[in-house]
């Protein structure tokens, strides 16, 4: 472990439960890997103590920022001093910068941590038409993201379409010129097909969209980080399609966490 000292930068994640949690390993290897003095912990806050917990961190001088997951997400929104407009349409956050002053200043990740994992492998979305199983959750932001990263169109398929049909007027909101439709399971026709949801993280799960839909020119991307090979990607290979895993997306949001609580490559100090 890196000696902590009093020049070390803290940096938290509030979750509950809290002992499941990944992030906390991969940014403080993301940390040393790019010669920065600072440290990430968890900080298990429960729902009705969090704004007391937050409270307390905004006054701490050598706190970065913070990390924020389930079931805080949305909570933080209310407890932060600023939110950019994408986390106010998305309803909730996932990272939280502590300026000089003290002030919160939230933001969410989620959908710009899987641009980021598409272009990491070398997929630019660009021009792309976007085929997004889901509604809520990760879908959310990936859906503002993959709008923002300039696809040309994005389909949003939801078991609920009213969800979907919500999902599509925020987007909209923030880029009125976007196309996007609410679709049904069949994905064809576009160049990504994405599962926004959490099916395929059980064995007995149903597919997140209609598989022998599916045609070899697709790229199937998932979410889901365990199970690797979910049953959506399996399917999809003996469609003869690309397949892109969930890992890359907590790669990319581990990047850009640290550069949205103020975190640069030593080169770059």
């Amino acid at each position: 472990m890196k000696e902590i000292s009093g020049n070390t930068r803290l940096f938290g994640i509030l979750a509950d439960p809290i002992y499941h949690v990944k992030t906390p390993q991969r940014l403080n290897e993301h940390f040393a890997r790019i010669g920065f003095d600072g440290v990430c912990v968890p900080f298990h806050a429960r729902p009705d103590n969090l704004a007391e917990v937050v409270a307390g961190l905004r006054r701490l001088e050598n706190l970065g920022g913070l990390i924020v997951t389930m079931p805080h997400k949305a909570a933080i929104l209310a407890l932060a001093d600023e939110a950019t407009p994408v986390a106010r349409k998305i309803g909730a956050a996932n990272v939280v910068r502590r300026e000089a002053d003290g002030r919160l200043v939230a933001h969410m990740l989620d959908g710009e941590g899987f641009v980021r994992g598409l272009r990491t492998h070398g997929v630019a979305p660009e021009g792309k038409r976007a085929f997004l199983a889901g509604a809520g959750g990760a879908a959310n932001a990936i859906g503002f993201a993959l709008v923002q990263a300039g696809v040309s169109r994005l389909t949003i398929a939801n078991r609920t379409p009213a969800k979907a049909e919500d999902l599509r007027a925020r987007i909209l909101s923030l880029h009125p010129g976007a196309d996007i439709t609410v679709g049904t399971a069949d994905p064809s026709g576009h160049d990504l097909v994405v599962n926004g949801t959490s099916l395929g993280m059980k064995p007995d799960d149903a597919l997140p969209l209609d598989a022998a839909r599916l045609t070899p020119d697709q790229l199937v991307c998932e979410v889901i980080m365990q199970p690797a090979d979910t049953p959506l990607l399996v399917a999809a290979r003996e469609r003869g399609c690309k397949v892109h895993y969930g890992a890359p997306m907590l790669a990319g949001q581990i990047e850009l966490m640290a550069e949205m609580m103020g975190v640069a490559p030593a080169a770059q100090r």
